[in-house]
């Protein structure tokens, strides 16, 4: 398992921490998704052999917040 943690630009509400932590979380190889609304950050832990960080990121933009 690997954690990171991403800069996530957009976030404002309790929407924003429901619509990243449910569509990452859905992810095969997702272990865990923990939004840190106050300092703009979303820690990951996942498999690196089941999913990719790129489309981490990716399906976090695709929510229409920036990853920085």
């Amino acid at each position: 398992m690997k954690k990171i943690t991403l800069n996530v630009q957009g976030m404002s509400c309790g929407h924003c921490v429901n619509s990243i932590e449910g569509s990452v979380g859905q992810l095969e190889g997702i272990n865990q998704v923990n939004v840190k609304l106050n300092d703009a950050q979303v820690e990951v832990i996942f498999n690196e052999s089941q999913v990719s960080l790129d489309i981490i990121k990716e399906t976090i933009e695709d929510q229409g917040y920036e990853v920085k």
